[in-house]
């Protein structure tokens, strides 16, 4: 499976490179982050690393075969652009390549409380097709840092997108 974790926004951003590192290498990964992340920092961890300005990335193409994008954290800005068609990054670009070859797009909104219009872009999204999966917590984990409740995330995220995990405690 080829996968890409694109980080947009600044708050949250280490969710998305734990949920890259959760990745097993078993599956194909890929890195997109904004311009407000550490690039040498990222490129030194060996990542296959794309910035947003690289809107001719492999990511972009439909040809490419990219099975799974997830923005994690999403922001808003990010959010709202992809529930209208804005590809004006290679985040965005991607998204929309998702949608169209209807491949699956999952977004992790960070934001609360949610204004009506990130409300109905998320209905939007959601009626296409796209998961909406904000970083929420479930208490039935018993999770007992915040290590523990970012792991219950991650695995919850793989989950969706069908990769197998032990993240977490599972419901008894």
């Amino acid at each position: 499976m080829k996968i890409a974790i694109a980080i947009s926004g600044a708050s949250g951003t280490h969710l998305g490179l734990k949920t890259y590192d959760a990745i097993p290498p078993s599956h194909e990964k890929y890195l997109i982050i904004n311009k407000n992340a550490d690039t040498v920092a990222l490129k030194e961890r060996g990542y296959a690393l794309f910035a947003q300005e690289e809107i001719w990335a492999p990511p972009a193409s439909g040809s490419f075969g990219l099975d799974v994008l997830m923005v994690i954290p999403c922001s808003m800005n990010t959010l709202a652009k992809i529930a209208v068609g804005i590809a004006d990054n290679l985040t965005t670009r991607t998204a929309s390549v998702m949608l169209k070859e209807r491949k699956t797009l999952l977004l992790a909104p960070r934001e609360m409380p949610l204004s009506a219009i990130a409300l109905e872009n998320m209905h939007k999204l959601a009626t296409l097709g796209v998961i909406i999966a904000p970083p929420i917590a479930a208490y039935y984990s018993e999770p007992e840092s915040i290590e523990a409740m970012e792991d219950f995330f991650i695995g919850k995220w793989l989950d969706i997108v069908g990769i197998e995990n032990t993240l977490y405690k599972r419901w008894q």
